[in-house]
């Protein structure tokens, strides 16, 4: 279905079936009502499939895994069925789940990205090009967790 937008109701009352379901990057079977009118969907059921309960071990991985995130968001159209771009980021979530993040990983997710919207061909690309391509492509600037990710991996000396 894409990317898409959903409420969870009454999800932050103390028995709510939602309690210690929703969280960032865990991946979750859900059931949700369609809106009648406007894009924000009833959220009805989650079900935790994958928690990634070792992103939070590091404020680099957390870090990491919100620039993916971001950066995806601004390159997808709600509702397009996006099945490549969904599995490159579920792979490097469950890279970021059990390792720190490298700038050659950041690079490679950038690249991998470029390559699944058809913006970098299959030859060689030099570095930080790709990141460049889907920033004159979209005509916005990548997210800031960019610079503060590739900061972080610098002070902690993630190189490869």
């Amino acid at each position: 279905m894409g990317l898409f937008r959903t409420i969870a109701k009454g999800a932050l009352r103390p028995k709510s079936p939602f309690a210690g379901t929703l969280d960032l990057f865990v991946t979750v079977d859900i059931r949700f009502a369609r809106a009648n009118s406007g894009d924000l969907h009833t959220l009805a059921e989650a079900r935790w499939t994958n928690p990634r309960l070792g992103l939070r071990q590091s404020y680099g991985r957390v870090l990491a895994a919100t620039y993916l995130v971001k950066l995806i968001a601004l390159v997808v159209e709600p509702h397009a069925p996006i099945l490549g771009i969904y599995e490159l980021l579920t792979k490097a979530l469950d890279y970021l789940n059990d390792h720190d993040p490298s700038r050659a990983f950041v690079e490679r997710f950038e690249l991998r990205l470029a390559e699944d919207l058809g913006l970098v061909g299959e030859k060689a690309v030099s570095v930080g090009e790709s990141a460049r391509a889907i920033e004159e492509n979209f005509h916005r600037r990548l997210p800031i967790q960019r610079r503060q990710v590739l900061d972080w991996i610098g002070q902690h000396g993630k190189i490869g």
